[in-house]
């Protein structure tokens, strides 16, 4: 099985950090390109970050970026999405989600084909 699942998730205050990690099971996260997206309630799911197989590429969403970095370690088969300055705008479910081969130019949930379940993000005083 292709398994991947988000872990990291939960509350904190506006300003504050969390760290998201995907981990993959079934399969070597080597050969994939990965995304973060997130869906906040009655919001289309949008692309937060994606990387490329290596890690040389990535691509950050406007609204993101300076606040977040994603990173990863295939050593370990994981993804990481580490989150600095949240804002309540932040708040929604974070998918992480794997591409065979290329990252592409754009980080566009139509071409991601595997997706965990999701870890909820709530930024709130």
């Amino acid at each position: 099985q292709l398994q991947l699942v988000e872990s990291g998730g939960g509350l904190v205050q506006p300003g504050g950090s969390l760290r998201l990690s995907c981990a993959a099971s079934g399969f070597t996260l080597v050969y994939y390109a990965i995304g973060w997206f997130r869906q906040a309630p009655g919001k289309e799911r949008e692309g937060v970050s994606c990387i490329s197989s290596s890690g040389g590429s990535t691509i950050y969403a406007d609204f993101v970026k300076g606040r977040f970095t994603i990173s990863r370690d295939n050593a370990k088969n994981t993804v990481y999405l580490q989150m600095d300055s949240l804002k309540p705008e932040d708040t929604a479910v974070y998918y992480c989600a794997a591409r065979y081969g290329m990252l592409g130019s754009r980080c566009l949930r139509s071409n991601y084909a595997y997706w965990g379940q999701g870890t909820q993000v709530t930024v709130s005083s």
